[in-house]
């Protein structure tokens, strides 16, 4: 049974924040939520851990590292002068995590190969360390691009041996036009993997109430 779901995406800005609350919302049993690094806050500002709990009132969240520029973990640590926290110690803490809780969401910094320790390692090379059964999930875009970036990000994972649940789709319109509706038959072509689930656009904008109640529903359409 897959303990841990990593969250990663096709780029930065494809909804996975909202998807890993969605996820910790509809979740039966104990969750916790990690993120092993935060770019682009400052220690007083609320970052993706602080919207998962806004959203859901999940409060077993954990953040590795935070850094104040919004670039690629590596980038802000080497500019701020900050020592990273290594992939090895993220594994530890994820598998800690996973012992007594029924799932683990960990999201991910941008797309999966934006590095996140001083050595350049990844969200793939994090999870290759892991030894409880994990899963990732790959978080896309609704409309032009959406299908190579998909099947990119896929290919990488697939050549890792990594095993993948799915796509979500991280903001799917009220109305979508025709590349939306046809990347929605396309995508599982691509990729060879099942979109498990649509988040309506606008869904980061619920109350809690609203948003929990209908997280459900955005899964395996």
């Amino acid at each position: 049974m897959t303990r841990i779901l990593l969250i990663t995406g096709t780029d930065t800005g494809v909804g996975k924040t909202v998807a890993t609350a969605a996820f910790a919302a509809t979740a039966l049993g104990s969750v916790a939520v990690v993120k092993p690094a935060q770019t682009g806050v400052t220690a007083d500002e609320p970052g993706d851990l602080q919207e998962v709990r806004r959203l859901t009132g999940l409060e077993d969240l954990h953040e590795g590292v935070r850094l104040l520029e919004p670039l690629a973990p590596t980038t802000a640590g080497r500019r701020q002068g900050v020592a990273l926290p290594s992939v090895d110690e993220h594994a530890k803490l994820i598998e800690k995590l996973a012992v007594d809780r029924d799932l683990v969401l960990v999201e991910g910094a941008g797309g999966l190969l934006v590095g996140l320790d001083d050595d350049g390692n990844d969200l793939a090379d994090l999870a290759a360390r892991l030894e409880i059964p994990f899963a990732f999930v790959v978080v896309a875009r609704a409309g032009l691009g959406t299908l190579n970036h998909a099947g990119l990000t896929v290919e990488a994972l697939r050549a890792r041996a990594l095993p993948i649940a799915g796509l979500v789709i991280g903001s799917w319109p009220d109305e979508p036009d025709l590349a939306e509706q046809c990347n929605l038959d396309d995508l599982p072509r691509t990729t060879g993997l099942p979109v498990i689930g649509r988040i309506p656009e606008g869904a980061g904008a619920l109350d809690r109430e609203h948003f929990v109640a209908a997280a459900a529903g955005w899964f395996d359409k």
